[in-house]
């Protein structure tokens, strides 16, 4: 069974910095693309970033490309989003997800997902 478990959000000021974790169980990142999205409230899901399975490339949202980096650690099965210089409107529940191609995750076509962390940005 594919179990994710989010962890690391919290309240932060604007310019600073969270990480977050993605604990993955079940599967391996051999398996499957994982990226991450999030929602925020009223409003539709954002496709945040993504990993390819196949060679590591790495893939972004405009709204985040230079400050969020998106990274694994296949050893720990562990995803992770490293989120620097945030601005409010990075406020949102940040999930990870499994997609069946990295392209997925910008377009809300997702496998797994887990329950979520919040970040809060205030200004």
């Amino acid at each position: 069974e594919v179990q994710l478990v989010e962890s690391g959000g919290g309240l932060v000021q604007a310019g600073g910095s969270l990480r977050l974790a993605c604990a993955a169980s079940g599967f391996t990142f051999d398996d499957y693309d994982i990226g991450w999205f999030r929602q925020a409230p009223g409003e539709e899901r954002e496709g945040v970033s993504a990993i390819s399975s196949s060679d590591g490339s790495t893939y972004y949202a405009d709204s985040v490309k230079g400050r969020f980096t998106i990274s694994s650690d296949n050893a720990k099965n562990t995803l992770y989003l490293q989120m620097n210089s945030l601005k409010p409107e990075d406020t949102a529940v940040y999930y990870c997800a499994t997609v069946s191609h990295w392209s997925s995750i910008f377009v809300g076509d997702f496998g797994s997902w887990g329950q979520g962390t919040q970040v809060t940005v205030s200004s």
